[in-house]
Protein backbone atom coordinates (compact mmCIF):
# COMPACT_ATOMS: atom_id res chain seq x y z
CA UNK A 1 0.00 0.00 0.00
CA UNK A 2 3.30 2.16 0.45
CA UNK A 3 3.33 3.06 -3.48
CA UNK A 4 -0.33 4.14 -3.68
CA UNK A 5 -0.66 6.58 -0.61
CA UNK A 6 3.00 7.88 -2.14
CA UNK A 7 1.58 8.31 -5.86
CA UNK A 8 -1.84 9.87 -4.05
CA UNK A 9 0.34 12.53 -2.15
CA UNK A 10 2.15 13.66 -5.32
CA UNK A 11 -0.87 14.15 -6.77
CA UNK A 12 -2.05 15.71 -4.59
CA UNK A 13 1.30 17.71 -4.06
CA UNK A 14 1.11 18.65 -8.16
CA UNK A 15 -2.21 19.75 -8.16
CA UNK A 16 -1.48 22.40 -4.73
CA UNK A 17 1.53 23.33 -6.83
CA UNK A 18 -0.58 24.10 -10.02
CA UNK A 19 -3.85 25.62 -8.40
CA UNK A 20 -1.17 28.04 -6.40
CA UNK A 21 0.56 29.08 -9.63
CA UNK A 22 -2.93 30.20 -10.84
CA UNK A 23 -4.39 31.99 -8.22
CA UNK A 24 -1.23 34.06 -8.21
CA UNK A 25 -1.78 34.79 -11.46
CA UNK A 26 -5.32 35.77 -10.89
CA UNK A 27 -4.35 37.43 -7.67
CA UNK A 28 -3.81 40.98 -9.58
CA UNK A 29 -6.83 40.75 -11.28
CA UNK A 30 -9.33 40.04 -7.93
CA UNK A 31 -7.56 42.48 -6.05
CA UNK A 32 -8.70 46.42 -5.22
CA UNK A 33 -5.96 48.42 -7.47
CA UNK A 34 -5.27 51.92 -6.19
CA UNK A 35 -7.41 55.15 -7.09
CA UNK A 36 -5.96 56.67 -10.19
CA UNK A 37 -5.24 60.50 -9.41
CA UNK A 38 -6.01 63.77 -11.88
CA UNK A 39 -4.29 66.64 -10.55
CA UNK A 40 -5.64 69.76 -12.61
CA UNK A 41 -3.64 72.93 -12.20
CA UNK A 42 -4.79 76.17 -13.30
CA UNK A 43 -2.58 79.02 -13.78
CA UNK A 44 -3.87 82.54 -12.58
CA UNK A 45 -7.03 81.45 -11.38
CA UNK A 46 -8.57 83.95 -8.57
CA UNK A 47 -10.41 82.45 -5.44
CA UNK A 48 -13.37 84.36 -6.72
CA UNK A 49 -13.31 82.98 -10.51
CA UNK A 50 -15.92 79.67 -9.85
CA UNK A 51 -19.58 80.43 -9.74
CA UNK A 52 -19.44 77.81 -6.22
CA UNK A 53 -17.04 80.17 -4.71
CA UNK A 54 -19.54 83.36 -5.38
CA UNK A 55 -19.13 84.66 -8.76
CA UNK A 56 -21.90 85.85 -10.45
CA UNK A 57 -21.24 87.46 -13.80
CA UNK A 58 -20.99 83.80 -15.58
CA UNK A 59 -21.32 80.59 -14.89
CA UNK A 60 -18.92 77.37 -14.17
CA UNK A 61 -21.73 74.60 -14.30
CA UNK A 62 -19.16 71.69 -14.58
CA UNK A 63 -16.68 72.84 -11.88
CA UNK A 64 -20.55 73.59 -9.21
CA UNK A 65 -21.38 69.65 -10.49
CA UNK A 66 -17.86 68.37 -9.09
CA UNK A 67 -18.06 70.76 -5.88
CA UNK A 68 -21.73 68.96 -5.66
CA UNK A 69 -20.42 65.78 -5.82
CA UNK A 70 -17.34 66.04 -3.48
CA UNK A 71 -16.05 68.64 -0.96
CA UNK A 72 -15.12 72.56 -1.73
CA UNK A 73 -12.53 73.96 0.21
CA UNK A 74 -12.84 77.54 1.18
CA UNK A 75 -9.41 78.17 3.24
CA UNK A 76 -6.70 76.14 0.87
CA UNK A 77 -3.71 78.06 0.84
CA UNK A 78 -0.88 77.44 -2.42
CA UNK A 79 2.70 77.84 -1.14
CA UNK A 80 3.57 81.00 -3.71
CA UNK A 81 2.06 83.69 -5.37
CA UNK A 82 4.17 83.07 -8.41
CA UNK A 83 4.20 80.01 -10.76
CA UNK A 84 7.42 78.38 -10.46
CA UNK A 85 7.72 78.34 -7.09
CA UNK A 86 3.93 76.74 -6.75
CA UNK A 87 4.39 73.96 -8.90
CA UNK A 88 7.66 72.96 -7.05
CA UNK A 89 5.60 72.79 -4.19
CA UNK A 90 2.60 71.09 -5.32
CA UNK A 91 5.07 68.57 -6.81
CA UNK A 92 7.50 67.85 -3.73
CA UNK A 93 5.36 68.63 -0.65
CA UNK A 94 7.83 70.99 0.36
CA UNK A 95 7.67 75.15 0.81
CA UNK A 96 9.68 76.42 -2.37
CA UNK A 97 12.18 77.87 -0.17
CA UNK A 98 13.74 74.31 0.67
CA UNK A 99 14.04 72.75 -2.74
CA UNK A 100 15.56 76.20 -4.12
CA UNK A 101 13.02 77.14 -6.44
CA UNK A 102 12.03 80.68 -4.95
CA UNK A 103 10.75 82.43 -7.88
CA UNK A 104 9.27 82.49 -11.18
CA UNK A 105 12.03 80.85 -13.39
CA UNK A 106 12.32 82.29 -17.05
CA UNK A 107 13.87 80.39 -20.32
CA UNK A 108 17.10 81.28 -19.30
CA UNK A 109 17.18 81.05 -15.46
CA UNK A 110 20.21 78.51 -15.39
CA UNK A 111 18.80 76.53 -12.60
CA UNK A 112 15.16 74.33 -11.81
CA UNK A 113 13.94 71.71 -9.26
CA UNK A 114 16.64 69.60 -8.63
CA UNK A 115 16.93 65.65 -10.11
CA UNK A 116 17.63 64.92 -6.49
CA UNK A 117 14.52 65.93 -5.32
CA UNK A 118 11.21 63.30 -5.46
CA UNK A 119 8.11 64.47 -7.32
CA UNK A 120 4.77 63.13 -6.61
CA UNK A 121 5.38 61.82 -9.83
CA UNK A 122 8.34 59.89 -9.27
CA UNK A 123 6.46 58.30 -5.78
CA UNK A 124 3.53 57.12 -7.87
CA UNK A 125 5.97 55.75 -10.53
CA UNK A 126 7.66 53.53 -7.73
CA UNK A 127 3.98 52.05 -6.64
CA UNK A 128 3.49 50.60 -10.31
CA UNK A 129 1.54 54.28 -11.38
CA UNK A 130 1.34 54.94 -15.41
CA UNK A 131 2.44 58.68 -14.75
CA UNK A 132 1.74 61.55 -17.62
CA UNK A 133 1.71 65.61 -17.47
CA UNK A 134 -0.23 67.35 -20.11
CA UNK A 135 0.72 71.58 -20.14
CA UNK A 136 3.03 74.04 -18.50
CA UNK A 137 5.88 72.60 -17.07
CA UNK A 138 7.76 76.15 -15.41
CA UNK A 139 10.48 74.02 -13.58
CA UNK A 140 13.68 74.13 -15.41
CA UNK A 141 14.38 73.20 -19.22
CA UNK A 142 16.70 70.88 -21.17
CA UNK A 143 17.73 68.10 -18.44
CA UNK A 144 15.16 69.73 -16.00
CA UNK A 145 12.03 68.66 -17.79
CA UNK A 146 9.08 66.36 -17.30
CA UNK A 147 10.61 62.99 -18.31
CA UNK A 148 13.40 63.55 -16.03
CA UNK A 149 11.14 63.66 -12.92
CA UNK A 150 9.16 61.06 -12.79
CA UNK A 151 6.90 61.55 -15.90
CA UNK A 152 6.53 58.87 -18.56
CA UNK A 153 4.71 61.03 -20.89
CA UNK A 154 5.43 64.53 -21.51
CA UNK A 155 2.90 67.35 -23.83
CA UNK A 156 3.31 70.53 -23.41
CA UNK A 157 4.94 74.30 -22.63
CA UNK A 158 8.29 74.16 -20.87
CA UNK A 159 7.51 77.31 -19.58
CA UNK A 160 4.47 80.19 -19.21
CA UNK A 161 2.49 81.40 -22.31
CA UNK A 162 3.89 84.81 -22.17
CA UNK A 163 7.20 83.85 -22.61
CA UNK A 164 7.27 84.03 -26.30
CA UNK A 165 8.73 86.73 -28.77
CA UNK A 166 5.60 88.95 -28.82
CA UNK A 167 6.32 89.90 -25.50
CA UNK A 168 9.77 90.91 -25.98
CA UNK A 169 12.78 90.18 -27.67
CA UNK A 170 14.31 88.68 -24.70
CA UNK A 171 11.86 85.81 -25.16
CA UNK A 172 12.80 83.34 -27.47
CA UNK A 173 10.69 80.72 -29.60
CA UNK A 174 8.34 79.06 -27.18
CA UNK A 175 7.97 75.40 -28.54
CA UNK A 176 5.22 72.77 -27.67
CA UNK A 177 6.72 69.15 -26.60
CA UNK A 178 6.08 66.27 -26.77
CA UNK A 179 8.19 64.09 -24.52
CA UNK A 180 11.96 65.93 -25.56
CA UNK A 181 10.63 66.41 -29.43
CA UNK A 182 9.18 70.05 -30.38
CA UNK A 183 6.50 68.85 -31.81
CA UNK A 184 4.81 72.94 -32.49
CA UNK A 185 5.56 76.37 -32.00
CA UNK A 186 3.64 79.02 -30.52
CA UNK A 187 3.98 81.58 -32.63
CA UNK A 188 0.95 83.90 -32.65
CA UNK A 189 -2.79 84.01 -30.65
CA UNK A 190 -4.40 81.69 -32.56
CA UNK A 191 -1.62 79.33 -31.41
CA UNK A 192 -2.77 80.45 -28.28
CA UNK A 193 -6.71 79.92 -28.85
CA UNK A 194 -5.69 76.25 -29.55
CA UNK A 195 -3.95 75.03 -26.29
CA UNK A 196 -6.77 74.23 -23.70
CA UNK A 197 -8.33 72.21 -26.46
CA UNK A 198 -5.13 70.51 -27.47
CA UNK A 199 -4.19 69.74 -23.75
CA UNK A 200 -7.83 67.74 -23.24
CA UNK A 201 -7.84 66.17 -25.99
CA UNK A 202 -4.05 64.73 -24.98
CA UNK A 203 -5.67 64.03 -21.05
CA UNK A 204 -8.74 62.43 -22.88
CA UNK A 205 -6.45 60.35 -24.85
CA UNK A 206 -4.22 59.77 -21.57
CA UNK A 207 -7.06 58.45 -19.92
CA UNK A 208 -8.39 56.64 -22.42
CA UNK A 209 -5.02 54.48 -23.20
CA UNK A 210 -4.32 53.81 -19.27
CA UNK A 211 -7.91 52.30 -18.52
CA UNK A 212 -6.43 48.89 -17.24
CA UNK A 213 -3.81 50.18 -15.16
CA UNK A 214 -3.34 52.41 -12.33
CA UNK A 215 -2.53 56.28 -13.69
CA UNK A 216 -1.21 59.70 -12.15
CA UNK A 217 -2.41 62.70 -14.61
CA UNK A 218 -0.73 65.87 -13.91
CA UNK A 219 -2.79 68.62 -16.07
CA UNK A 220 -1.72 72.19 -15.56
CA UNK A 221 -3.44 74.03 -18.10
CA UNK A 222 -1.52 77.25 -19.28
CA UNK A 223 -4.94 79.37 -18.70
CA UNK A 224 -5.84 81.89 -17.59
CA UNK A 225 -2.52 83.00 -17.95
CA UNK A 226 -2.66 86.12 -20.29
CA UNK A 227 -2.33 86.56 -23.01
CA UNK A 228 -5.88 84.61 -22.73
CA UNK A 229 -6.32 81.93 -25.58
CA UNK A 230 -10.08 80.83 -26.06
CA UNK A 231 -11.32 78.47 -28.88
CA UNK A 232 -13.52 80.10 -31.52
CA UNK A 233 -16.43 77.40 -29.69
CA UNK A 234 -16.15 79.59 -26.05
CA UNK A 235 -15.14 83.21 -27.41
CA UNK A 236 -17.95 85.54 -26.49
CA UNK A 237 -19.72 82.81 -24.83
CA UNK A 238 -19.87 84.48 -21.29
CA UNK A 239 -21.22 87.85 -22.59
CA UNK A 240 -18.85 89.54 -19.75
CA UNK A 241 -15.15 89.38 -21.57
CA UNK A 242 -12.52 87.05 -22.74
CA UNK A 243 -11.31 86.25 -19.13
CA UNK A 244 -14.60 84.88 -17.95
CA UNK A 245 -14.70 82.93 -22.05
CA UNK A 246 -11.37 81.65 -21.03
CA UNK A 247 -12.31 80.40 -17.70
CA UNK A 248 -15.73 78.64 -18.73
CA UNK A 249 -13.33 77.06 -21.01
CA UNK A 250 -11.50 75.52 -18.60
CA UNK A 251 -14.31 74.67 -16.97
CA UNK A 252 -15.59 72.87 -20.23
CA UNK A 253 -11.87 71.06 -20.29
CA UNK A 254 -12.85 69.53 -16.85
CA UNK A 255 -15.85 68.45 -17.53
CA UNK A 256 -14.43 66.46 -20.44
CA UNK A 257 -11.71 65.00 -18.25
CA UNK A 258 -14.66 63.97 -15.42
CA UNK A 259 -16.60 62.36 -18.79
CA UNK A 260 -13.54 60.25 -19.75
CA UNK A 261 -13.23 58.65 -16.53
CA UNK A 262 -16.70 57.82 -16.68
CA UNK A 263 -16.94 56.36 -20.43
CA UNK A 264 -14.15 53.97 -19.13
CA UNK A 265 -15.66 52.98 -16.04
CA UNK A 266 -13.14 55.17 -13.85
CA UNK A 267 -15.22 57.55 -12.51
CA UNK A 268 -15.50 55.98 -9.14
CA UNK A 269 -12.02 54.91 -8.94
CA UNK A 270 -10.79 58.52 -9.61
CA UNK A 271 -9.36 60.72 -6.87
CA UNK A 272 -9.77 64.34 -8.72
CA UNK A 273 -7.77 67.27 -7.40
CA UNK A 274 -8.76 70.30 -8.50
CA UNK A 275 -7.10 73.83 -7.09
CA UNK A 276 -4.60 76.47 -9.24
CA UNK A 277 -1.28 77.77 -8.72
CA UNK A 278 -1.56 81.36 -7.45
CA UNK A 279 -4.04 84.29 -7.34
CA UNK A 280 -4.84 86.76 -10.36
CA UNK A 281 -2.83 89.22 -11.66
CA UNK A 282 -4.77 92.22 -11.06
CA UNK A 283 -2.68 94.58 -13.01
CA UNK A 284 -4.25 93.26 -16.45
CA UNK A 285 -7.95 94.25 -15.24
CA UNK A 286 -10.58 92.67 -17.44
CA UNK A 287 -8.35 90.39 -18.87
CA UNK A 288 -7.76 88.90 -15.03
CA UNK A 289 -9.75 87.33 -12.12
CA UNK A 290 -11.26 87.76 -9.08
CA UNK A 291 -9.51 87.07 -5.73
CA UNK A 292 -13.35 87.63 -4.20
CA UNK A 293 -12.96 89.08 -0.35
CA UNK A 294 -9.09 88.74 -0.39
CA UNK A 295 -6.33 91.79 -0.61
CA UNK A 296 -4.54 92.21 -3.56
CA UNK A 297 -3.73 89.35 -6.09
CA UNK A 298 -0.76 87.10 -7.79
CA UNK A 299 2.80 88.02 -6.54
CA UNK A 300 1.55 89.00 -3.46
CA UNK A 301 2.11 87.59 0.51
CA UNK A 302 -1.69 89.27 1.03
CA UNK A 303 -4.41 86.48 1.05
CA UNK A 304 -5.53 87.35 -2.61
CA UNK A 305 -1.78 85.91 -3.97
CA UNK A 306 -2.07 82.61 -1.82
CA UNK A 307 -5.28 81.41 -1.29
CA UNK A 308 -7.16 79.37 -4.43
CA UNK A 309 -10.29 77.49 -5.01
CA UNK A 310 -9.74 73.71 -4.55
CA UNK A 311 -12.38 70.78 -4.80
CA UNK A 312 -11.88 67.08 -4.26
CA UNK A 313 -14.11 64.39 -5.70
CA UNK A 314 -13.79 61.08 -5.25
CA UNK A 315 -17.04 59.32 -5.38
CA UNK A 316 -17.63 57.02 -2.03
CA UNK A 317 -14.47 58.48 -0.45
CA UNK A 318 -14.77 62.39 -0.46
CA UNK A 319 -18.24 63.27 1.21
CA UNK A 320 -20.34 64.79 -1.75
CA UNK A 321 -21.66 68.21 -1.17
CA UNK A 322 -19.48 69.74 1.79
CA UNK A 323 -17.81 72.85 2.61
CA UNK A 324 -14.87 72.94 4.41
CA UNK A 325 -13.62 75.93 6.21
CA UNK A 326 -10.57 73.86 7.60
CA UNK A 327 -6.93 75.09 6.81
CA UNK A 328 -5.49 73.18 4.23
CA UNK A 329 -2.54 73.63 1.93
CA UNK A 330 -0.71 72.70 -1.56
CA UNK A 331 2.30 70.76 0.57
CA UNK A 332 -0.66 68.40 1.65
CA UNK A 333 -0.99 67.43 -1.82
CA UNK A 334 1.87 65.08 -2.20
CA UNK A 335 1.41 63.05 1.20
CA UNK A 336 -2.29 62.82 1.17
CA UNK A 337 -1.97 61.49 -2.57
CA UNK A 338 0.72 58.63 -0.65
CA UNK A 339 -1.51 57.96 1.95
CA UNK A 340 -4.98 57.10 -0.43
CA UNK A 341 -2.32 55.09 -2.91
CA UNK A 342 0.10 53.17 -1.22
CA UNK A 343 2.86 55.19 -2.24
CA UNK A 344 6.40 55.76 -0.45
CA UNK A 345 6.79 59.16 1.00
CA UNK A 346 10.02 61.14 0.19
CA UNK A 347 13.25 60.04 1.34
CA UNK A 348 13.83 63.80 2.10
CA UNK A 349 12.59 65.98 4.23
CA UNK A 350 9.10 67.72 3.27
CA UNK A 351 6.81 70.28 4.46
CA UNK A 352 3.43 68.82 4.17
CA UNK A 353 1.09 66.78 6.00
CA UNK A 354 -1.27 63.77 5.44
CA UNK A 355 -4.34 65.42 5.20
CA UNK A 356 -6.37 62.45 4.75
CA UNK A 357 -9.12 62.68 7.40
CA UNK A 358 -9.35 66.06 6.47
CA UNK A 359 -10.18 65.51 2.59
CA UNK A 360 -12.22 62.27 3.72
CA UNK A 361 -14.58 64.37 6.26
CA UNK A 362 -13.78 62.34 9.38
CA UNK A 363 -15.30 64.62 12.23
CA UNK A 364 -12.60 64.76 14.01
CA UNK A 365 -10.53 65.99 11.54
CA UNK A 366 -8.20 69.26 12.52
CA UNK A 367 -6.89 71.81 10.43
CA UNK A 368 -3.95 70.65 8.29
CA UNK A 369 -1.36 73.03 9.99
CA UNK A 370 -1.54 75.20 12.71
CA UNK A 371 1.66 77.77 11.41
CA UNK A 372 2.04 78.38 7.44
CA UNK A 373 4.94 80.39 6.42
CA UNK A 374 4.39 83.09 3.10
CA UNK A 375 7.87 83.44 1.39
CA UNK A 376 8.44 85.42 -1.98
CA UNK A 377 11.06 85.56 -3.62
CA UNK A 378 13.28 84.20 -1.08
CA UNK A 379 11.73 86.67 1.51
CA UNK A 380 9.81 85.60 4.58
CA UNK A 381 6.81 88.54 4.02
CA UNK A 382 4.13 87.12 6.47
CA UNK A 383 3.67 84.18 8.50
CA UNK A 384 0.32 82.38 9.63
CA UNK A 385 -0.57 80.53 13.29
CA UNK A 386 -4.27 79.22 13.40
CA UNK A 387 -6.13 82.35 12.24
CA UNK A 388 -3.42 85.04 13.12
CA UNK A 389 -1.24 86.15 9.81
CA UNK A 390 1.18 88.70 10.65
CA UNK A 391 2.48 90.65 7.70
CA UNK A 392 6.50 91.50 8.82
CA UNK A 393 7.84 94.46 7.08
CA UNK A 394 8.49 94.57 3.73
CA UNK A 395 8.39 95.52 0.11
CA UNK A 396 5.19 94.42 -1.54
CA UNK A 397 4.10 95.28 -5.53
CA UNK A 398 1.09 97.10 -6.28
CA UNK A 399 -0.86 97.84 -9.26
CA UNK A 400 -0.21 100.83 -10.76
CA UNK A 401 -3.19 103.02 -11.48
CA UNK A 402 -6.61 101.76 -13.49
CA UNK A 403 -6.58 98.04 -14.05
CA UNK A 404 -5.32 97.49 -17.97
CA UNK A 405 -8.02 96.87 -20.50
CA UNK A 406 -7.56 94.19 -23.32
CA UNK A 407 -4.53 92.91 -22.49
CA UNK A 408 -2.54 95.71 -21.59
CA UNK A 409 -0.84 95.85 -18.95
CA UNK A 410 -1.64 98.39 -15.91
CA UNK A 411 2.37 98.45 -14.21
CA UNK A 412 3.36 97.60 -10.62
CA UNK A 413 4.85 100.09 -8.29
CA UNK A 414 6.76 98.95 -5.13
CA UNK A 415 5.09 100.12 -2.07
CA UNK A 416 6.57 99.43 1.83
CA UNK A 417 4.25 97.05 4.35
CA UNK A 418 4.94 97.52 7.52
CA UNK A 419 4.19 95.11 10.56
CA UNK A 420 0.34 93.90 10.96
CA UNK A 421 -1.36 91.90 12.38
CA UNK A 422 -4.68 90.28 11.32
CA UNK A 423 -7.25 87.94 12.44
CA UNK A 424 -8.31 86.12 9.20
CA UNK A 425 -11.49 84.35 10.84
CA UNK A 426 -13.75 87.90 10.76
CA UNK A 427 -10.87 90.11 8.83
CA UNK A 428 -10.36 87.92 5.76
CA UNK A 429 -9.51 91.01 3.88
CA UNK A 430 -6.79 91.86 5.93
CA UNK A 431 -8.22 95.14 6.75
CA UNK A 432 -7.91 95.70 10.09
CA UNK A 433 -4.31 96.01 11.82
CA UNK A 434 -4.79 94.57 15.66
CA UNK A 435 -1.63 94.28 16.58
CA UNK A 436 -1.51 96.66 18.87
CA UNK A 437 -4.14 95.26 20.69
CA UNK A 438 -2.39 91.29 20.66
CA UNK A 439 1.00 91.63 21.38
CA UNK A 440 1.25 88.33 22.67
CA UNK A 441 0.03 87.17 19.97
CA UNK A 442 2.58 89.06 17.57
CA UNK A 443 5.61 88.38 20.12
CA UNK A 444 4.49 84.50 19.60
CA UNK A 445 4.73 84.60 15.74
CA UNK A 446 7.99 86.81 15.79
CA UNK A 447 9.57 83.87 17.41
CA UNK A 448 8.46 81.40 14.77
CA UNK A 449 9.45 83.76 11.72
CA UNK A 450 12.83 83.27 13.37
CA UNK A 451 11.82 79.61 13.62
CA UNK A 452 11.41 79.24 10.02
CA UNK A 453 14.50 81.86 8.87
CA UNK A 454 16.70 79.51 10.70
CA UNK A 455 15.32 76.49 8.80
CA UNK A 456 14.75 78.36 5.12
CA UNK A 457 16.45 81.30 5.71
CA UNK A 458 14.90 85.21 4.55
CA UNK A 459 16.78 86.87 2.23
CA UNK A 460 15.66 90.04 3.92
CA UNK A 461 17.34 89.07 6.80
CA UNK A 462 20.50 88.25 4.78
CA UNK A 463 20.01 84.41 6.45
CA UNK A 464 20.68 81.26 4.71
CA UNK A 465 18.56 78.35 6.23
CA UNK A 466 20.13 75.43 7.32
CA UNK A 467 17.25 72.80 5.92
CA UNK A 468 17.72 74.53 2.42
CA UNK A 469 18.67 72.00 -0.40
CA UNK A 470 20.69 72.66 -3.60
CA UNK A 471 18.89 73.76 -7.09
CA UNK A 472 18.84 72.08 -10.20
CA UNK A 473 21.45 73.21 -12.77
CA UNK A 474 20.26 73.48 -15.78
CA UNK A 475 22.76 71.58 -18.79
CA UNK A 476 23.88 74.05 -21.67
CA UNK A 477 21.80 73.18 -25.13
CA UNK A 478 18.79 74.18 -26.84
CA UNK A 479 16.16 75.66 -24.73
Amino acid sequence: MARPICSLLSLLFCLAMVGGAMASKLAPATQKRPPNIVLIFIDDMGWGDLSCYGQTQYQTPILDRMAAEGTRFTDFLVASPGCSPSRAAILTGCYPQRVSVPEVLNPDSPTGLSLDEQTLAELLKARGYATGMIGKWHLGVNNLMPRAQGFDEYFGLPYSNDMWPPNGKRWPTLHLFQNEKVVDTISTLADQDRLTRRYTEKAVDFIHRHKNHPFFLYLPHSMVHVPLGVSSSFRGKSRVNLYADTVMEVDWAVGEVLRALKRNGLDDDTLVWFTADNGPWLPYGDHAGSAGPFREGKGTTFEGGFREPCIVRWPGHVPAGRVEDKFLTALDVVPTLCHVTGATLPAKQIDGVNAWDLVSGKPEATAAHDVFYYYYPGELRALRWQNWKLQLPHTDRHQAGLPGRGGKWAGEVNIPVPMALYNLANDPGEKMDVSARYPAIVAKLQKLADEARADLGDSIKKIKGHGVRAPGRVEKGSR
